[in-house]
């Protein structure tokens, strides 16, 4: 079985992303996000602190708990956090396996199963951040295709109750697609935020 590679799908879910992010001002942070109780600068803490953690855990073989801890955002902290990832998964075999402890605390994974977990990452949380500027994202169709498939992988059981899951219970969605990976995940696509 030929293993698929979605580097290049990840890249460009880091660079969306970061088109949203170099347009933030110190004001922005302060919005909520639509995450449940954040605002975008603990979503950017979060996400910055899930790129050092994956990247901890790639170049070195292992990472704590506490190598993925929200690290606070600033903008030269996203652009080192985004080059450090990318560079560590330019330079793993993607069917080496490897324990991210916040997916499963002991069982190994293939890279190639925590690529697909940090590119939904990701994009849902783009659509987070964008959420919280009051705008709309819309990743291409082969991210949204992407994020789809493995959305329809995870559970929707008692875990999206506890205190700090990363995702809701799904929402009805008449949709396919995008917006429908987004319900499934909890979020409701017709939504946006008030920007502040």
């Amino acid at each position: 079985m030929t293993t698929t590679d979605q580097r290049d799908l990840h890249r460009e879910a880091l660079a969306a992303a970061t088109t949203h992010v170099v347009r933030l001002t110190d004001a922005d942070l302060t919005n909520a996000s639509a995450c449940a109780g954040w605002d975008l600068a603990t979503l950017l803490a979060h996400m910055v602190g899930q790129h050092r953690g994956f990247a901890t855990l790639l170049s070195q073989g292992a990472a704590p708990e506490s190598a993925y801890s929200p690290e606070r955002f600033t903008q030269t902290a996203w652009q080192g956090s985004v080059a450090d990832l990318i560079s560590a998964f330019a330079g793993v075999d993607l069917d080496r396996t490897l324990v991210e402890i916040e997916l499963h605390p002991t069982q190994p994974l293939p890279v190639h199963v925590l690529l697909g977990a940090q590119l939904l990452d990701t994009v849902v949380h783009t659509w987070d951040l964008a959420w919280g500027l009051g705008e709309r994202f819309e990743p291409s169709p082969a991210l949204a295709d992407a994020v789809l498939a493995i959305a329809e992988q995870i559970p929707d059981d008692d875990g999206r109750e506890r205190p700090g899951a990363a995702f809701a219970h799904a929402v009805p969605s008449a949709s396919s697609g995008w917006h429908r990976a987004l319900a499934l995940l909890g979020r409701d696509p017709a939504t946006v935020g008030a920007g502040g």
